[in-house]
């Protein structure tokens, strides 16, 4: 059982501001994390957002901001961006 990956708009454009190596290696961790049936062991939960928690998916220097709905089987990427300015928003 795997999971959808959806992007948002925020999303869309932020890969499409970053390098095409970058984003590459972003897109292989998103889909290695849709075939995981558990994929919550790969991120971790911001503080502060329970209601609907937002999870961090580490990736080099970058870092995938995203929501995941097990009930819809979704992984819903929210932002992605530096880690130095990716929290700024959150």
């Amino acid at each position: 059982m795997s999971f959808a990956v959806e992007f948002t708009r925020s999303a869309e454009r932020a890969f499409a501001k970053m390098d095409r190596p970058v984003v590459r290696r972003i897109r292989a961790e998103l889909a290695a994390l849709a075939e995981e049936t558990r994929p919550e062991r790969y991120v971790k939960q911001l503080k502060g957002h329970d209601s609907p928690p937002y999870y961090s998916l580490r990736v080099g220097d970058y870092r995938v901001i995203l929501q995941i709905h097990n009930h819809r089987l979704v992984i819903l990427v929210v932002d992605a961006g530096p880690r130095d300015s990716i929290y700024r928003t959150f």
